[in-house]
């Protein structure tokens, strides 16, 4: 039997789409290894396991504040993470290190949905 070579290319680039899209992060539950209130950033463990081995964890990952305004007075509220919390992490676009002052900033790589760049932007009600 002879091989079709239109088929082969077929599944080489349907298994490349799968290993490409395998890398890109979206989001992910995530477990609390610890929390720095001062500069508002945490080690996380990824819960979702995609492979054999244990995912690898996540350090420095920012975590969002708010801002509300109620009765016309305005509140901040920073986070408050503690070990063990179950939150909720999305990766941005493009890498975001340069923007994280507020200022217009050009991306120092061509990274795109990694895990680099991950926010934490809330925490599961299964750890409030």
């Amino acid at each position: 039997m002879k091989n079709d070579p239109a088929s082969t290319l077929s599944q080489v680039i349907a298994q490349m789409m799968v290993h490409q899209l395998s890398a890109v992060h979206v989001g992910f539950p995530c477990r609390v290894i610890s929390f720095d209130e001062v500069t508002c950033k945490a080690d996380v463990q990824p819960l979702v396991r995609t492979a054999d081995s244990e995912p690898a964890m996540i350090q420095d990952v920012p975590a969002l504040g708010h801002r509300f305004k109620v009765n016309e007075i305005e509140q901040v509220y920073r986070p408050s993470l503690k070990s063990g919390d179950t939150v909720y992490v999305v990766c941005a676009d493009r890498e975001i290190k340069n923007a994280l002052n507020g200022q217009l900033a050009s991306v120092d790589t061509e990274r795109r949905h990694d895990v680099n760049d991950a926010v934490i932007v809330g925490v599961f009600a299964c750890s409030l």
